[in-house]
């Protein structure tokens, strides 16, 4: 997958199939337009590509959301080299970009730039000054820029529409296995390894510990995980949250690794949520505290 870091892509990638979005999260709804797309450059033996943006454009608007990415910016681009896509384009998304009309960005961007033959968008898809374009401007124009627009159906499981939104929702309500699903892989936080106050090594318990950067905030407490750094795969524990025991002030994700006692400040982990076991709570004391992380240890184990 070559990635090119705005829209100027390479003649040989010219003229073909590609797919416009955020996709954040690149759940069963994105892979859909993904996958629908990449038929059809199968079948006229196409280039297939696909446009995102960075920042999130609800993250450039609103420069407070912190706690809104399904996944990083690394984690979606590998992502997406797993669906085989031709090429990547990534759109800086600043105020000169977020100034452009529905109509220049389609002579901008899919006219001049990707001379795009099919364009695939959700549904829902919005874009231009102040989100004016849509499926309908995208209908309008096709004539014009020599392009043809599929629109590719929400993806629906039970009856409800997997949307990014949707996913986010499940996320906070801790339903780590239903997101699971929607994602078609466990959901997972990338990060590197801070230094803590070393309690979990006192209580025989030491962890991994990572801030949660721009990742939407899952419901705190404990879940089952499974880290991977490196060549190195293991399975482990893991709690989010402030540590009412011990009084703490910032949001933590603390990862205590099975069967490895390694020292790892500093280093890229990936921790994947399995499922989760208990909300957070606070101990009378420390006894009570390494009482129950046995108990959430022969949970995760199950």
């Amino acid at each position: 997958m070559k990635i090119y870091n705005n829209a100027n892509i390479n003649r040989r990638h010219l003229n073909g199939v590609i797919a416009i979005g955020n996709f954040d999260g690149l759940h069963l709804g994105h892979q859909k337009v993904i996958n629908e797309a990449k038929q059809k450059a199968k079948k006229y033996k196409l280039p297939l590509g696909v446009i995102t943006f960075e920042p999130v454009p609800v993250m450039f608007f609103n420069k407070k959301n912190k706690d809104h990415r399904i996944n990083s910016f690394q984690q979606k681009k590998k992502q997406l080299k797993k669906l085989k896509l031709d090429f990547l384009s990534i759109i800086k998304f600043n105020k000169k970009f977020s100034s452009l009309t529905a109509e220049q960005f389609i002579y901008k961007i899919i006219y001049k730039k990707t001379k795009c033959r099919y364009l695939y968008v959700s549904k829902n898809f919005k874009f231009g000054f102040k989100r004016r374009g849509n499926i309908q401007t995208l209908k309008k124009f096709e004539k014009k820029f020599n392009y043809e627009n599929i629109v590719t159906y929400p993806y629906k499981k039970d009856k409800k529409t997997i949307s990014s939104s949707f996913v986010r929702k499940k996320i906070r309500e801790g339903k780590i296995e239903e997101v699971n699903k929607l994602l078609n892989r466990n959901w997972c936080i990338e990060g590197k390894v801070i230094k803590g106050k070393k309690r979990g090594r006192k209580i025989g318990f030491p962890t991994c510990n990572m801030a949660l950067s721009n990742y939407v905030i899952p419901k705190l407490g404990v879940y089952a995980v499974k880290v991977n750094y490196s060549n190195l795969s293991k399975d482990g524990i893991a709690n989010i949250g402030y540590r009412p025991t011990f009084k703490g002030q910032s949001l933590l994700l603390e990862t205590n690794i099975f069967g490895i006692n390694k020292n790892l400040y500093n280093k890229v982990i990936s921790v994947s949520f399995k499922k989760f076991i208990r909300p957070e709570k606070k101990f009378k004391n420390l006894d009570y505290l390494k009482k129950q992380i046995k108990i959430d240890i022969k949970q995760a184990k199950k």
